[in-house]
């Protein structure tokens, strides 16, 4: 039963789709929540933002963005929108206005998980399916990254260059999970961004890329203090 009134809306991140917050979804429903997980197309930094700008006009009342990956760039831009109360980023891009995904992996060596990502003829990038598991979610069974890995969903290459307009932190509280054994963005990276936007807490787990995955009662609970606190 819905009770409460605020819709979280989770925004999955590049080779993945609303499908990813599958260990999340129930538990959230069970604290009264009522939940969206977005499908966004991936095409094009400021189509998710449109996308997930739709999915926040049809809902009534308050809405909480949280992005994993990709999709924190995304709650990034649509969470300017006037029902948006807060932001909790996983493992997530937090850029400032002017950076791209390229701009920020650019601060760093590049993760192990990098070398990983091939583009195919249309300009849309894969992970190696052999290669998933390690580089993506070293922390699941091989089920299921054998899963994840075979019904991933490629982003465009461009997405890398768009640039942020302005962030949606600089004006909402935001919250932060950094995956210390991340292979696809530098935990070193992620700790930097969630100090950057200031964000109200920001935890530490010893997980893989994945964590919304493979350590989803932890993720599940920094979701809950967010909307809680909102």
């Amino acid at each position: 039963m819905e009770t409460k009134d605020l819709t979280i809306i989770l925004v999955h991140g590049a080779w993945g789709d609303g499908s990813h917050w599958q260990h999340i979804i129930p538990s959230l429903v069970k604290e009264g929540y009522k939940v969206r997980s977005v499908q966004n197309p991936l095409t094009s930094l400021q189509d998710d933002v449109n996308k997930t700008k739709d999915l926040i006009d049809a809902q009534e009342g308050k809405v909480l963005l949280v992005g994993h990956s990709y999709g924190g760039a995304v709650i990034t831009g649509a969470g300017n929108h006037e029902k948006v109360v807060g932001l909790v980023y996983i493992a997530a891009f937090a850029p400032d206005e002017g950076d791209s995904l390229g701009s920020i992996f650019a601060r760093r060596e590049a993760p192990s998980g990098g070398a990983s990502i091939y583009p195919d003829a249309k300009g849309f990038l894969w992970i190696k399916y052999d290669d998933f598991h390690q580089s993506f979610c070293q922390d699941l069974t091989e089920k299921e990254a054998l899963v994840m890995s075979l019904s991933q969903k490629p982003i465009y290459n461009g997405c890398f260059g768009d640039e942020m307009g302005t962030p949606a932190w600089k004006t909402k509280p935001s919250w932060y999970q950094v995956s210390n054994q991340d292979r696809m963005i530098p935990a070193a990276t992620e700790q930097e961004m969630a100090e950057h936007i200031n964000a109200k807490k920001i935890i530490h787990l010893e997980a893989s890329h994945a964590s919304l995955a493979s350590h989803a009662t932890e993720v599940t609970a920094l979701i809950v203090e967010a909307a809680q606190t909102v």
